[in-house]
């Protein structure tokens, strides 16, 4: 069955929307930033700690994955930090555009490289307008997943990717009033945390999160809830994967995904 979950992303591929940025910083900030880099950089090197990276998955045979480290939060500058806690966006390391249509592009694949009609047949969902969301904010939670690591821009590009969605749900929703979108953005907000929660624990909080949000607690084949439970860690697993050759998200190529078994 070929399934189709969500474009690829690489660590690297914001060099393909980066354009050159000039900060915008005064000498005097830019020498105290240095020295509070120095003095940030003497204190690890005082207390050095471990961090221990949580395996996803259970079963070796399917979710042996190469660890993705997680990227630090980039130092910023005390103007940046001001700017940010009054609701504005700093200064990014690439072009707010270009990661606007990163975004826009990346939910497009959530919701048109998906044969829907294979989910609500192997999940027995009824053809809804519910139905086809249930599924879609589940592959634009995977996508926020990855882009999450990506530091601040990459966090910048997870609010437009639920920008673009709320924009399409909208449209989709007009025909049903505002009670529907509301209930929406409860489901969608619950799933979200569900999802983090079951994708940092074990297979039975991921499948208890599956049950709850995209079987709306109606499942009466486990079997069903198994095949999804797998689908998503070898998502999840494809996605961490990722070598690190940056592609183009203006030129995505046609992707070959980790379905096999499904």
């Amino acid at each position: 069955m070929n399934w189709f979950p969500v474009a690829p992303v690489s660590n690297l591929f914001f060099k393909y929307c980066v354009y050159n940025h000039c900060s915008f910083l005064q000498i005097s900030e830019r020498e105290a930033l240095a020295r509070a880099l120095l003095a940030c950089q003497q204190a690890r090197a005082s207390s050095s700690t471990t961090t221990q990276c949580r395996s996803l998955h259970n079963s070796p045979q399917l979710f042996n994955v190469k660890e993705t480290p997680q990227h630090s939060e980039d130092e910023v500058g005390s103007f940046t930090k001001l700017i940010e806690a009054m609701g504005f966006t700093g200064p990014l390391k690439y072009n707010k555009w270009k990661i606007k249509i990163a975004a826009l592009r990346m939910y497009t694949c959530c919701v048109e490289r998906i044969n829907y009609d294979d989910f609500f047949e192997r999940c027995t969902l009824p053809d809804t307008l519910n139905s086809w969301f249930l599924i879609a904010q589940l592959h634009v939670w995977m996508c926020l997943v990855r882009m999450r690591q990506e530091g601040r821009e990459g966090k910048y590009m997870c609010r437009y990717i639920v920008h673009s969605m709320w924009e399409d749900v909208e449209q989709r929703c007009k025909i049903m009033g505002k009670e529907s979108l509301k209930s929406m953005t409860e489901t969608f907000y619950a799933a979200i945390f569900g999802y983090d929660e079951g994708i940092l624990s074990d297979d039975r909080v991921l499948a208890a999160a599956l049950w709850r949000n995209l079987f709306n607690r109606e499942c009466e084949d486990p079997r069903q809830l198994e095949l999804m439970l797998e689908y998503v860690r070898k998502q999840m697993q494809y996605i961490d994967s990722l070598d690190d050759n940056a592609q183009s998200i203006l030129k995505v190529a046609t992707p070959t995904y980790n379905d096999a078994g499904l």
